[in-house]
């Protein structure tokens, strides 16, 4: 009977057998992931809700200061109109002599120009005898307050009129004087209902209101009949998601409100006239949509997460059956073929006593090529110094100077001295014998370096720069290696520089905790840091070098407890670094 292979991983998750009723680790995944699953859930919930909500505060706080700014603007512009039109002499005129047939017209015009919802002239006694609106000359309205107060007061006042749950307008008033005596009053309603159909044309919830909260504009008509207060008395009743996942609260800030049932995130702007504000009610029906549809994602995305898990486990317990099958008759084969395998085990041992043999006698081959080629690298440079000096003093006997003949020959001694120190050095790396390391000063050792290079160094024209103490520098070590790492270091610079023009070496020794001797050039720099310090590993042409120089100089200062490095310089060039112990007393043979 076939059983799905779904049906076999969930039973591997529970099983039913008493003796089986242990957690495993697929249980464990399956409660971490629900775990992982709550949690980004709740995460995503509370970050997107609150980045959202700050990018839709910022929009809403633009478009508060948008209107705020057109209504600020509007009333501005109106401001002026009834001063200028104060000192008017035409109007002055009119009333001095009662003809406005002239007036009407221009008020007419300047409404149009000024944008302004009507302009007035009253006589002294309130009548209107000129008007952008014709309807209205020769009325005599019960006098509001803005003419009483315009009578009474030297500058121009304004007085915003409310009616029954509508707003009756927003007047200036200005008195106009022949000389000490009022005339008459000249008024200016300024058109802030176009704000209002804007409001509503563009369906936004936008109310504007004094300091006292009596609201003055609203993009809902039914707003108006009540204050600010009123309006945001609701009471808030947090939603089941809010209680779950968080957010405002009725005692948190007070950033959203709820106006019939609607929770809306509200911004507010300053208008800059008699304490006036804007108040901006902006949907999060957008912020919750947005929301809603980034977790949407989410559940699918873990949702196809969760049903691969499922294919691999059960993809997983299926191939587990058929290894446990392979398995077994893979013993079956195994036990077959042991008995095969012991003999040919035997016969291979033989063959590796044989393998043996052979790779020690390539061993002692190779180390002896090694060694050959070693000596013969450490030789090269005694011997270039003896030919040179050989040649020196061939030159000198031929001119009778049989003194500093002497010192040529005495130096070709010194010279081969150090050959048989340095065949002798090899002999002991090759054996790995013991140091016999003395305290020298390896002032010295640079000094005796730079006297063996001087050949090579005057034919090459380099500039050498010494940064060299002018006391002693004590260091434990072999004078002949190190003398010889200086030799390697300084061989290599020259070969480096060969091809600059300005050809300079820096040799610096320093003391710390340790001293370090470090030797740059201005060359063009190492190829390979990785392979610079292995056996027969060179970029010169055959016959310049075999690349044992820096490997038998690493050596030489491991085995006398230092170290030697090399890196690329800046900009231009290489730098060796020869680090060894520092020693406590002074050099060997010196006080």
């Amino acid at each position: 009977m076939l059983q799905s292979p779904y049906l076999g991983a969930m039973k591997s998750f529970w099983p039913r057998t008493p003796e089986n009723r242990r957690i495993r680790p697929g249980q464990i995944v399956v409660w971490v992931g629900l775990a992982v699953t709550i949690a980004v859930l709740w995460f995503s919930n509370s970050f997107l809700t609150d980045r959202f909500t700050e990018a839709q505060r910022k929009q809403s706080l633009e478009r508060a200061g948008l209107y705020a700014s057109s209504i600020s603007s509007a009333l501005q512009r109106a401001a002026y109109v009834p001063l200028l039109l104060s000192r008017d002499n035409s109007l002055i005129a009119a009333l001095q002599t009662n003809d406005y047939s002239n007036v009407t017209p221009r008020l007419i015009a300047l409404k149009e120009d000024l944008a302004a919802a009507s302009i007035a002239l009253l006589d002294i006694d309130g009548r209107v005898v000129a008007a952008s609106d014709r309807r209205i000359i020769g009325s005599t309205p019960e006098k509001p307050e803005y003419f009483v107060r315009a009578l009474r007061e030297t500058d121009t006042v304004f007085q915003a009129i409310q009616g029954d749950g509508t707003v009756g307008g927003f007047f200036y008033a200005r008195k106009i004087e022949d000389g000490n005596s009022t005339i008459g009053v000249i008024v200016v309603e300024v058109d802030l209902q176009r704000q209002e159909q804007i409001w509503r044309r563009s369906g936004t919830e936008v109310v504007l209101y004094d300091s006292t909260g009596d609201i003055l504009l609203a993009s809902d008509t039914n707003w108006r009949q009540i204050s600010l207060d009123e309006l945001l008395s609701a009471a808030y009743r947090p939603t089941a998601s809010e209680r779950l996942f968080g957010g405002d609260t009725a005692d948190g800030p007070q950033s959203f409100v709820y106006i019939d049932g609607k929770r809306l995130l509200v911004s507010e702007a300053k208008v800059g006239f008699l304490g006036w504000k804007l108040s901006y009610f902006a949907s999060l029906e957008n912020v919750q949509a947005r929301v809603n549809a980034v977790i949407a994602m989410e559940l699918m995305g873990l949702s196809l997460l969760a049903a691969l898990v499922f294919f691999l486990i059960s993809r997983r317990t299926e191939r587990q059956s058929v290894e446990i099958r392979q398995e077994s008759d893979e013993l079956r084969r195994l036990n077959a073929r042991l008995s095969a395998e012991i003999e040919q085990r035997q016969r291979a041992e033989k063959d590796l006593e044989t393998a043996e043999q052979s790779l020690e006698q390539a061993s002692k081959l190779a180390a002896l090529g090694q060694m050959s080629a070693a000596v013969s690298h450490e030789l090269n440079q005694p011997l270039a110094a003896m030919r040179t000096y050989l040649a020196g003093a061939k030159l000198l006997v031929q001119r009778k100077r049989p003194a500093e003949a002497l010192s040529s020959f005495q130096r070709i001694d010194d010279l081969i001295e150090r050959m048989g120190a340095i065949t002798r050095q090899l002999k002991s790396h090759a054996r790995k014998s013991e140091n016999e390391d003395k305290v020298i000063d390896m002032r010295e050792c640079v000094a005796s370096a730079l006297t063996m290079m001087s050949p090579q160094l005057g034919q090459t024209q380099v500039s050498i720069e010494k940064n060299i103490p002018d006391r002693s520098v004590p260091v434990r070590a072999d004078a002949v290696r190190v003398e010889q790492i200086i030799v390697n270091l300084l061989r290599n610079a020259l070969d480096a520089v060969k091809d600059v023009e300005d050809k300079k070496i820096v040799i610096t020794l320093t003391v710390d905790d340790t001293v370090n001797l470090s030797v740059q050039d201005n060359g063009h720099g190492i190829e390979d840091v990785d392979a610079l310090f292995e056996p027969f590993s060179t970029t010169k042409k055959p016959g310049e070098g075999v690349g044992l120089g820096l490997a038998i100089s690493a050596g030489f200062a491991s085995e006398m407890g230092g170290r030697l490095t090399g890196r690329n310089a800046t900009p231009v060039g290489a730098i060796f670094n020869l680090k060894l112990p520092r020693a406590d007393g002074p050099p060997e043979g010196k006080a």
